[in-house]
């Protein structure tokens, strides 16, 4: 399977703030495991930080303060899943035309997708 796009987005940006890329068609290179440990960190500091807003909004006391630092670690939470979606979106592999030539059609997720 040819991936759709030939760069891989980094979950990281350079020093500027730009997006960096890879061009490797090695998904086992030192770099690309670095980026999938990356975006598996990424991921699960996410979750952790999800719980933990799920607390701090169900308790009538928190302050502006806790709020504002709360929203502000979401905020750059959800910039790094978006920019993890945008990568592997990237990588999947684009839809064959089907047998009678169709190739609008796109292929469904396996069923342990949604386990």
């Amino acid at each position: 399977m040819t991936p759709h796009n030939e760069l891989r987005l980094l979950p990281w940006s350079g020093p500027d703030g730009k997006p960096c890329f890879l061009s490797t068609a090695d998904s086992n290179s030192h770099l690309s495991r670095l980026a999938d440990s990356t975006e598996a960190v990424q991921l699960d500091l996410a979750a952790e930080l999800l719980d933990h807003a799920s607390e701090v909004l169900s308790d009538g006391e928190a302050d502006p303060e806790e709020l504002r630092a709360l929203a502000t670690d979401l905020t750059e939470a959800m910039r790094d899943m978006l920019r993890v979606a945008e990568s592997r979106g990237h990588r999947l592999p684009l839809p064959g035309p089907d047998a009678h030539g169709d190739n609008t059609k796109v292929p469904a997720p396996p069923a342990v997708t949604f386990v």
